[in-house]
């Protein structure tokens, strides 16, 4: 065996043992010490796969804004931010048409919670009311110029006729905004009356925290009214000055869960426009891996026929060609897994249809070898020559698929975006095996004296 064909085969085994620990990880590192554990792939699993919920929200037009494309846009990254609080793993978050937003949130624990945060619009504002206090629940209708008062009217109605909800003239007048905070934090107020236990602090920035402590110190004594989607919170009273641009919300939240929601809410500040939800889906964990065992066992069976066929039909040509298959499967592995790609139904469709597609070179390669041997030519020289003939029709065929692929991904949307994914990267991997594996395997077989065995796949004698 040539010291070439010997520094190929070394190349070889170590990308594959990097590919192995990327895929896998069968070693970890406490401090500079190795420590083998059982390996396990480590890849982002669908919501197809690992269970969750999938929301399409379509925005909504109001009387003062649109729900254009560049609306649609910043709501998206909107629900990005507070998604990302959440602590969903690998959500996706795409648009549907004009108007429509796509969320995907797999293994999320809590769908109701994310619901809620997600659809809320979250417009938090700091409203001047004076003197005149406001009860927590009352409404500003969508003009700012009227409040509905919560509860039965003062008046008894005649029986039959609906009760007319209690409105009073009040113009909305806005100090600050949600947009104007530089955090907001739940926080367990220890001194606090039962129905204050809870209570998010905020903090704002820049100019707006002097715009506060200008107001606090010219309206001690009146109310500064905290107003959540049109609708009051709490309505305290101004006792002093506050300075620093701090201060608390405690609208008499239940539990602390429900003040850390409001604190995603004015983190992930205001949706630009309301957004409705006009389809969920949950897919339950226990149906995510039926899918798995089912996926897994149809790709054993494909990968299983293909290592056959290939052993049956090209004798020992095919045994190199899935000793290459093995590394190319392993490749692929590693680099979704570095990527960070989520795999999905979909994605394993793709993932098994490039196995077949990996081997599709390697039988063109060998093809042309055997046109070669049967032209009369030596061993060497027919390897030499199948390879070069056969790279063409290999390009051709793996480029056309790269840009189906690209296609699929640009047009495509959530598991066609999967198998467009898993397609395209493993086209490009089963290129590298054809052309680059299962050549060094081809030549260091021959070097090693398995001309004869190779050449008989022609049914003649190697030189």
């Amino acid at each position: 065996m040539t010291s070439r064909v010997g520094l190929r085969l070394l190349g070889i085994l170590l990308i594959a043992l990097a590919a192995i620990q990327m895929a896998f990880h069968p070693v970890e590192f406490v401090g500079r010490l190795p420590n083998f554990v059982a390996p396990a792939l480590r890849m982002n699993l669908g919501l197809d796969l690992q269970g969750g919920s999938m929301l399409v929200l379509e925005g909504q037009d109001t009387p003062t804004v649109k729900a254009t494309p560049d609306a649609v846009e910043a709501a998206m990254r909107v629900i990005e931010r507070r998604i990302d609080q959440l602590g969903v793993v690998e959500p996706t978050i795409q648009r549907q048409g004009t108007n429509r937003i796509i969320v995907e949130l797999p293994g999320i624990d809590d769908p109701d919670r994310a619901i809620r945060l997600i659809g809320k619009t979250a417009l938090l504002e700091f409203v001047d009311t004076g003197t005149q206090p406001m009860p927590k629940g009352a409404r500003w209708s969508a003009d700012g110029k009227t409040v509905t008062l919560p509860g039965p009217p003062p008046q008894p109605q005649p029986q039959g006729q609906p009760a007319a909800p209690r409105t009073i003239s009040f113009t909305k007048k806005v100090i600050l905004t949600g947009a104007d905070l530089e955090s907001a934090q739940a926080n367990i107020n220890q001194d606090g009356a039962p129905g204050d236990l809870y209570v998010v602090g905020f903090k704002f920035r820049g100019k707006a925290a002097k715009t506060f402590e200008d107001y606090t110190a010219a309206n001690v004594g009146k109310f500064l009214t905290i107003v959540l989607d049109s609708e009051v919170i709490t309505s305290p009273v101004i006792r002093d000055r506050i300075t620093g641009g701090s201060g608390q919300i405690s609208g008499g939240f239940e539990s602390i869960e429900e003040a850390r929601d409001l604190a995603v809410l004015l983190r992930g500040g205001a949706l630009p426009i309301p957004v409705e939800i006009v389809e969920q889906r949950t897919v339950g964990p226990q149906l995510g891996r039926d899918s798995i065992e089912a996926s897994l066992r149809a790709s054993w069976v494909a990968v299983i026929a293909v290592i056959l066929f290939m052993l049956l039909y090209f004798g020992l040509f095919g045994l190199l060609a899935d000793l290459a298959l093995g590394l190319y499967l392993v490749v692929l592995l590693a680099l979704l897994s570095a990527l960070g790609a989520t795999l999905t139904l979909p994605g394993i469709a793709g993932l098994v249809l490039s196995i077949g597609m990996a081997v599709d070179a390697n039988v063109i390669i060998f093809e042309r070898i055997k046109d070669e041997l049967r032209a009369g030519k030596n061993l060497r020289a027919a390897i030499g020559s199948g390879w070069n003939r056969a790279m063409t029709a290999i390009l051709d065929s793996n480029v056309t698929t790269l840009l189906a692929g690209a296609v699929l991904f640009l047009l495509g949307s959530g598991p066609i975006r999967g198998f467009a994914v898993t397609l395209s990267i493993g086209v490009a991997v089963s290129m590298f095996s054809a052309i680059m594996v299962t050549r060094a395997f081809v030549d260091a077989a021959a070097a090693a004296g398995l001309g004869p065995q190779l050449a008989r796949l022609a049914g003649r004698n190697g030189r």
